[in-house]
Formats: C-alpha cells, structure tokens, sequence
C-alpha cells in the first residue's frame, strides 16, 4: 500500500496525504487535483475507489506492431503530443518479442476503462475476438492508422500506398529503368498489397500484364533481413531498380546487393517507403516515400476528440498522398 500511495503521489505531483484524502472521498480536495490523483491510478495498473468508477480514465492505447522501424515512435511522439493536449494520457502496447499478439495489453486498458484507441501500421484482428466484441459493444473510440488488415464502419487514416508506388515508378522510369522490381510485405498485408495496386496499375499503362511483371515481385518479413533475403531472386530475373515497401527492406536489399558486388545505385537503384531518420546519413543516402506522420496524426487525434465529444466514427477513409524524396540511392541504369 506504501509503495502504491509512493507511486500514485511522484505521478501526480502531489503528497501521498493528498492521494489519501482523494481516496477517502475527501469533499475539499480540488477538482484538478483529484482528477491527477485519478489518472495516476489509471496509469499505474490501480484500481479506482468505486465512487470514482462511473466514467472512462483518460487513457488512450497506441496499439503499434514493433519499435524497431522508425516510423513508429515518430508516429507515436506525434500521437502523445497531440493527445496531451485534450488532456489524455497515452499509453503505449506493442507486440511481444515473441511476435504475438495484443490481445492482453487491450485487455489491460479495457480493465482501466480506456478513453480510446489507436492503431498504427497494426492488425485490428490481432486484438482477440472477445476484446474485439467489447469494444464494439462499449462503442469505445476507435481509430486506424495504416492498419495492416481490412476494416469497416471505423476510422481510418491512411498514406496512399498506391500512389507511393507509382511515384516511385514514375521516377524509375524517368531515369531509364524498365525493369523495375517490387519487394512487399507479408501476403495478406494491406498496405503492400495497395502498393502492388499502384505497381501493377502503372506496369499497365506501360503495356506490361501480371505474367510479364510477376517475377519481379517479392513478399517477405518487414526487416533487413527480409529484404537482403528475396533480393537476389529478384536480380536473377533482370532487375536494374527495385521499390521496396519499407525503408527497412530497402536497406536489406542494398546489403544484399552489395553481397553480390553491385554498386547501388551504378548498378541497382532502391527506392524506400517511410523516409525514416538518418537515412540523409546512409551510404547512399536513400530515395524513399515520405509518410506525413504529424498531418496523419493530427486527423486521427481530431478523429478521436470528435468521438469522445459523443459524435459518431466517421468511417470514410483519409487519405494522405506521400511525397517521394530523391536522394542518391537512384540514378540511370547501366549502359547496355
């Protein structure tokens, strides 16, 4: 109990006398010091004095797959900021080393009685069916950032995949390049398979069907290692350029090139997807697609605030076009 009120007191900026008088129900205890006692039991796992136990905690869950690729906690930073401004805390649930799902962090926050949620590049379905169930039942806000599956009648914020896709192409192709490669996500993955949309959709319009293009297409895991995995096989088939659906298997893959003894980009272009920090700072520096993290996540935010305001989801997508910045992992192909 000491060590609770200890807690419970260092969070909210106040004397564990204070905390005390809060939790008895004290009648001269002020309205924002008590609510900063409040939120500090939410935050700490506490369970709240039953008086106190009518409404949600100001908790909101941020629900990402993995703290390895940049991306995320520059989603993340923009998210908590933003959240901190209508007064709620965020509180961060990832997947477990082992890969595994989220199911019992949500659990944890639905305990709490959680404001909200919000999933970034992450699969709703991951949740279990059971929380899954109670967060409609409850109707708790809900938004999607890039979610990894497919969802209705909730509120998305999404990057335009496809249209990222075709930037890339398009600068490929300026370049001189016409075999161009595309390495992709795991099968079933909703954002890669958007960029295979823009990827074949352009191939089209250059009189290019599936059976000509198809050997030119990889799925793999979204690491380093999944992108210097599949990146020969695409070399075999002829490519001179490759698009890769994550900055991570782009890097992946100018390791595997150079395993191989081509010179990125004399002899292979890479293009990128998130435009993760330092990646100015690579050898080469890396053309990639640059997600507009703080606009996305402005409009998820203002999703959840009008949700909590008692307004329904909005369930029309957002759609956000990405910006390709050119670097020095892209140049003409070789000659002959």
């Amino acid at each position: 109990m000491k060590q609770r009120l200890s807690q419970v007191a260092a969070f909210a900026g106040v004397s564990e006398a204070t905390v005390r008088r809060v939790l008895n129900g004290a009648p001269d205890v002020m309205p924002r010091t008590r609510d900063a006692v409040l939120t500090a039991l939410d935050v700490h796992g506490f369970e709240r004095p039953a008086r106190f136990r009518q409404g949600r905690a100001p908790l909101v869950g941020l629900v990402i797959p993995e703290l390895l690729n940049p991306v995320f906690p520059a989603f993340v930073q923009a998210l908590s900021g933003l959240l901190s401004t209508h007064g709620l805390v965020p509180v961060l649930c990832n997947r477990a080393p082992d890969g595994g799902p989220d199911a019992h962090s949500i659990n944890l926050l639905l305990q709490q009685r959680v404001a909200g949620l919000v999933f970034v590049g992450a699969s709703y379905a991951d949740i279990g069916e059971e929380q899954g169930r109670r967060l409609r039942e409850e109707r708790i806000p809900l938004v999607l950032i890039n979610a990894a599956d497919e969802n209705l009648d909730l509120a998305q914020v999404n990057v335009d995949d496809a249209l990222a896709a075709e930037q890339a192409m398009a600068h490929l192709t300026s370049l001189g390049h016409r075999r161009i490669g595309l390495i992709l996500g795991p099968v079933g993955h909703v954002p890669s398979a958007l960029k295979l949309r823009g990827y074949a959709a352009f191939q089209a319009r250059r009189g290019l069907g599936s059976d000509d293009w198809r050997p030119w297409v990889a799925h793999t895991i979204f690491s380093m290692e999944g992108g210097s995995t599949v990146l020969p096989r695409l070399v075999d088939a002829g490519v001179t350029a490759v698009v890769c659906a994550s900055d991570a298997l782009a890097l992946g893959a100018i390791r595997a090139a150079r395993r191989r003894g081509l010179r990125v980009p004399e002899e292979l272009s890479v293009v990128g997807f998130d435009d993760s920090p330092f990646l100015v700072a690579t050898d080469p520096p890396l053309t990639t697609a640059r997600q507009p993290v703080a606009t996305m996540a402005a409009a998820a935010v203002a999703s959840l605030a009008s949700q909590l305001g008692g307004h329904a989801a909005v369930s029309e997508l957002m759609l956000f076009e990405p910006e390709l910045v050119v670097r020095s992992s892209t140049a003409p192909p070789p000659a002959g």
